[in-house]
């Protein structure tokens, strides 16, 4: 005979299992009382729930039938999930443009700098040649005094020889003249550039564009020899072997003089650029007469 097993030896599922056991067997009392009084009409069997099994089986202590699992609930708030996406996809996207955008401005910014901290080259200006050579006036003992000799120019060039004095000066270098030292008559002396009327109140002018001390090429400096100081009053004393010192900010460079001749006013092309390292010193001659010119030439030494 089966043991009759009490309900608290009975698991919560086996508890569960026996209650709506006992409800379904209600509802189909219900469903008979109601079919018999024509309340209902009857249903094919096909169509019926399948029943649980008996309590007997629970007493009887047979397996029970596992439950079928209930259909997946629906996902709440899909629609909000979805709006919550697009804003962190969103988010995402914003950063990366963020650290994109801040990185090309930081390169944009390193390449200003780096420009700003770039010194322009200093470059001299290209050589245009003269008219006439430079120094050149009338002489203080003329009744209107010294003053730049537009007369020693043709007339139809004056313009543009009036045109070439606005040219600007070059930027200051290293390698540009500072000083020249020439023992042999005594002369030490600034040099500036430019050798229009103005720059010759200084000092010694380097002609713009000419070459600078130590270069191969055409060093071309004048100076007054009977005004302003009168640096270049005893040039024509200068004889083959003499020195000339030219001084940078570098360092010093030695020149021995090789030539010296009277030229005309319009005998520009002692100015021309040599193939070799040379300097060419310019001077009104003679003394208080002005109507020529004295050229001495030098050759750099090792």
């Amino acid at each position: 005979m089966a043991r009759v097993r009490r309900p608290e030896d009975l698991s919560i599922d086996e508890l569960r299992r026996l209650l709506i056991e006992k409800r379904r067997a209600d509802r189909q009392a219900r469903l008979e009382h109601f079919r018999k009084t024509g309340r209902v009409v009857s249903l094919s069997a096909d169509t019926l729930p399948p029943p649980l099994e008996s309590p007997q089986s629970v007493e009887m202590g047979l397996p029970l039938p596992e439950e079928e699992p209930a259909p997946p609930r629906p996902r709440p708030r899909r629609a909000l999930d979805g709006f919550l996406l697009l804003i962190e996809i969103a988010a995402v996207a914003g950063l990366l443009f963020i650290l994109f955008n801040g990185v090309s401005v930081v390169k944009a910014l390193n390449q200003e700098v780096a420009l700003a901290l770039v010194q322009p080259t200093p470059t001299a200006t290209p050589l245009v040649m003269a008219v006439v050579l430079p120094s050149g006036h009338t002489p203080p003992t003329d009744p209107g005094g010294a003053r730049p000799n537009e007369a020693e120019i043709p007339e139809h060039l004056r313009p543009m020889v009036q045109s070439l004095a606005a040219l600007p000066l070059p930027t200051p270098g290293p390698e540009q003249a500072i000083r020249i030292q020439i023992p042999a008559i005594h002369v030490d002396a600034p040099v500036v550039q430019g050798d229009g009327w103005e720059q010759l109140k200084k000092g010694v002018g380097q002609h713009i564009g000419t070459a600078n001390p130590g270069e191969v090429g055409n060093v071309v400096l004048s100076a007054h020899n009977d005004i302003f100081g009168e640096i270049f009053r005893y040039l024509d004393q200068l004889q083959p072997g003499d020195e000339v010192i030219l001084y940078t900010n570098q360092r010093a460079y030695r020149y021995i003089v090789t030539r010296t001749r009277v030229v005309e006013p319009t005998e520009v092309s002692v100015m021309t650029p040599s193939s070799t390292p040379i300097v060419t010193l310019i001077s009104c001659y003679p003394y208080l007469v002005d109507n020529q010119r004295i050229v001495v030439t030098a050759q750099l030494q090792p």
